[in-house]
């Protein structure tokens, strides 16, 4: 009887979705605007909030954002020019960031509720690797004050 040992599949990181420098900056504001944080939750934040976006870029289902990843995102996107180009390069499209300061005045069907788990394993399935810490509390539930989901997305289903 022979054993064979499954080889583990590469899992992407977020930091290796941007350059080095980008990936600086985008740790340094977090870390400036949150001081709060401590000295490793920024980069993790930020790798967080890649991976999610790579995971948004292929989701077939909704998906939204921890609190805390969402602090990444919103970091990311006040740096226009780079956001854009990041959504072209990863998503063939741009990911638009809706918040949703009223929350939504017709909820997300039941059919299609979104979940932390339901983001995380979006992540999973696209290959990234999930920092557990930053992926439970409030957030992708489309009640947060960001979402990615059906309720807020540019190419949404209208209906």
């Amino acid at each position: 009887m022979t054993d064979t040992l499954a080889v583990p599949t590469a899992v992407k990181t977020g930091r290796s979705l941007i350059h080095t420098d980008l990936f600086d900056r985008l740790t340094a504001r977090i870390s400036t605007e949150h001081p709060e944080l401590g000295a490793d939750m920024p980069a993790r934040i930020v790798d967080q909030a890649l991976v999610f976006l790579g995971a948004c870029a292929v989701a077939t289902r909704p998906i939204g954002p921890s609190e805390l990843v969402d602090i990444g995102w919103h970091t990311f996107v006040l740096y226009t020019v780079e956001y854009r180009q990041f959504c072209d390069e990863i998503a063939g499209r741009f990911i638009e960031h809706v918040p949703d300061d009223d929350r939504p005045a017709k909820p997300v069907p039941p059919s299609m509720p979104v979940t932390l788990a339901d983001t995380v394993a979006a992540i999973r399935t696209a290959g990234y690797r999930v920092d557990p810490q930053l992926w439970h509390g409030d957030g992708a539930d489309c009640n947060s004050k960001c979402n990615q989901c059906h309720a807020g997305c540019h190419d949404s289903p209208r209906g």
